[in-house]
């Protein structure tokens, strides 16, 4: 059975590779965070409310976000 390595045994490119991961998950949260402030609820499928907690689960929450949660407005809809 293998055991858990702890931080001081990871490998440098483990570490870079974990603190990477953790600025794009951070940076995901904070952008989807900013975006559903700023944007009317009218461009929002579903509560906003809903979409806050949602974009705090890892990774999903965001991205889901992102794909789903946001109405088309009509500049992207006609192609401008």
């Amino acid at each position: 059975m293998s055991q858990k390595k702890t931080w001081k045994r990871l490998e440098p490119w483990q570490k870079a590779g974990g603190v990477m991961l953790g600025i794009v998950q951070v940076s995901l949260l904070i952008a989807a965070l900013v975006d559903i402030r700023r944007r009317p609820a009218t461009e929002i499928r579903g509560r906003k409310a809903w979409w806050v907690m949602a974009a705090f689960v890892n990774y999903v929450g965001p991205i889901s976000y992102f794909l789903f949660g946001r109405k088309q407005t009509a500049a992207l809809v006609a192609g401008e």
